[in-house]
């Protein structure tokens, strides 16, 4: 892919564990915000590829944790397999 910005919309999940959450961690939400909790980056999967996703941005960061589980937008600059991320929405 090429560098610059781009936009991809995927499920919000965690560098850990993606979307295969761990048995008994509850729903893929209460797994993804315990992981990223516990020091756990929150990463976007889109098909089968999973970007880690790099942000200090408060605003970003509560919208993934608000979206943990269901599908985001989210616009940055692609690194192989990280997004480092520009803006987030709640995908439509």
């Amino acid at each position: 892919m090429a560098a610059g910005k781009q936009t991809l919309t995927g499920e919000v999940g965690d560098a850990m564990c993606g979307v295969k959450h761990m048995e008994g961690e509850g729903t893929p939400a209460e797994c993804t915000r315990t992981c990223v909790a516990h020091g756990s980056k929150y990463a976007l999967v889109v098909g089968d590829k999973l970007y880690v996703l790099n942000t200090s941005d408060k605003a970003v960061l509560a919208l993934l944790d608000q979206q943990a589980g269901k599908k985001a937008t989210i616009t940055g600059t692609v690194n192989s397999d990280s997004i480092d991320v520009s803006t987030a929405v709640a995908a439509k």
